[in-house]
């Protein structure tokens, strides 16, 4: 499958967001966005303007690089969203947090959404008490999403769940740190997705 190999720090400042794609070093002065915080290459810090086309698909390539999606999987998301009952840019943003590898990151036991998935797939988690380690599998309210037995000990996991309190639970999340598990308590909504994200922009850039 194809995914990108370069800098993770030149995409943060090419869509002019923190994408924390480096966990705890993201925090700390040593951001490169932190460092410069203008978009990469020789006309990085050149005024530009950006026509309605570029400003949405800049907001879809963010969105998309924020939860590590291929085109192909992101309008997969847009077109499941859309058929949806109720708002289609909200749905959107909903199955994208809906993700184990995202919850598994939002519970604090990854310290990005890189990590997050790979710990998925190399089976770490249990659902419901079911091994699952599919990435992208979608979460409902009152699943059990813990760690494995054997898994309590991987240092970097440990390491990720001590700084937990800096990044915060969402509220429809539930860490319980001392057993190792998390409850998806409800099905998260607009208001519980914090991130400055323009959703709408992306349902205006794939409905033309």
């Amino acid at each position: 499958m194809a995914r990108y190999r370069g800098s993770e720090c030149r995409l943060c400042r090419r869509e002019g967001l923190k994408l924390f794609f480096k966990g705890d070093r993201c925090y700390t002065e040593k951001c490169a966005f932190e460092r410069r915080g203008y978009a990469p290459g020789e006309h990085g810090q050149a005024r530009k303007k950006h026509s309605d086309y570029g400003v949405q698909l800049r907001e879809k390539q963010r969105l998309k690089r924020m939860y590590g999606l291929l085109e192909k999987q992101f309008r997969g998301y847009f077109e499941r969203a859309d058929r949806m009952k109720g708002i289609t840019g909200s749905n959107l943003l909903m199955l994208l947090e809906r993700r184990l590898d995202n919850v598994v990151f939002r519970l604090g036991f990854a310290p990005s959404r890189n990590d997050a998935r790979q710990l998925v797939r190399h089976s770490h988690f249990l659902v419901n008490g079911r091994k699952v380690n599919i990435p992208s599998y979608t979460v409902r309210k009152d699943d059990v999403v813990e760690l494995r037995e054997k898994s309590r000990k991987v240092l970097p996991i440990l390491d990720s769940l001590e700084t937990v309190a800096r990044r915060g639970i969402p509220g429809w999340l539930e860490l319980d740190k001392d057993n190792f598990k998390g409850v998806v308590k409800t099905i998260p909504t607009r208001e519980d997705i914090t991130m400055p994200v323009q959703e709408q922009l992306v349902v205006e850039l794939y409905s033309k």
